[in-house]
């Protein structure tokens, strides 16, 4: 099996997320803040499938050993150093959450209920109680609980797979076409902040981060079968999750513009 033959078994359901209606729903500012106020979450944990990745495959305790794959070190600790501390359109260092934290306030999103999500989850130190917890739409739900039991249960090259083929080579198509759809509506709108948050991500996960991963998953598997499978199976169980939280968010979408009529 080959990183060719994982895309496509997964093509069915990238068709799926890259055609999906949501994108044409965005239509006015409340949609916009409604999507980004979900979307945020998937922003998030994806930071820890990314320390996951680094903590598996790179030596993060003291004393320090040689772990692994120095090809797949330099990989990881490469996307770790863009995504936790880039440069953000103010010229100063950010992880690429707190960019897009920036960018929800700019444009008049809410953030206080994501923030309020992290701190139950410090204040519970279980991520599972806290998703349990919380009032988020249960498609929401399903998205992060794939993404921690897959970081729990998971064998490195199984949370590449959900890393590489659920996000990172997926990203840069999807975030293109609500650019599009963006720059289209909201002309009015402050979206400098979530502009560039995009822009960046199309530029790193295209021409960086989506090659870099793919390298990865290769190092990863190399001639192991069931390897190979094991990142199919999970790569494709990312992108369903993937498309019920787009589900979700076009549901919440359309709520809101029928109370409003």
């Amino acid at each position: 099996m080959t990183i060719e033959t994982i895309n496509n078994s997964i093509q069915p359901q990238k068709n799926i997320l890259l055609q999906h209606p949501l994108y044409k729903k965005v239509q006015h500012p409340d949609d916009l803040h409604r999507f980004l106020e979900s979307h945020v979450y998937a922003v998030w944990d994806f930071m820890s499938l990314l320390k996951a990745l680094q903590s598996k495959l790179t030596c993060t305790t003291t004393p320090w050993l040689p772990i692994g794959n120095p090809e797949i070190r330099y990989l990881i600790n490469e996307i770790v150093l863009a995504e936790e501390t880039d440069i953000s359109l103010d010229g100063k260092r950010q992880s690429h959450y707190e960019m897009y934290i920036d960018a929800m306030k700019a444009c008049g999103a809410d953030t206080a209920p994501v923030e309020h999500f992290l701190e139950n989850v410090v204040s519970t130190q279980n991520i599972f109680v806290s998703i349990r917890q919380s009032d988020l739409h249960i498609n929401i739900k399903a998205f992060l609980d794939f993404t921690f039991r897959v970081i729990e249960e998971g064998k490195p090259h199984e949370i590449a797979a959900a890393f590489t083929f659920g996000r990172e080579d997926l990203i840069p198509s999807m975030f293109t076409e609500i650019l599009k759809n963006f720059q289209e509506n909201f002309p009015e709108k402050d979206l400098s902040k979530l502009i560039y948050y995009f822009e960046r991500h199309i530029e790193l996960d295209a021409d960086e981060h989506g090659p870099m991963a793919l390298q990865m998953i290769t190092e990863l598997c190399d001639n192991n079968p069931t390897r190979w499978k094991e990142v199919e199976e999970v790569s494709i169980q990312a992108l369903e999750v993937r498309i019920g939280l787009w589900n979700a968010i076009e549901e919440t979408i359309s709520h809101q513009n029928l109370a409003s009529i």
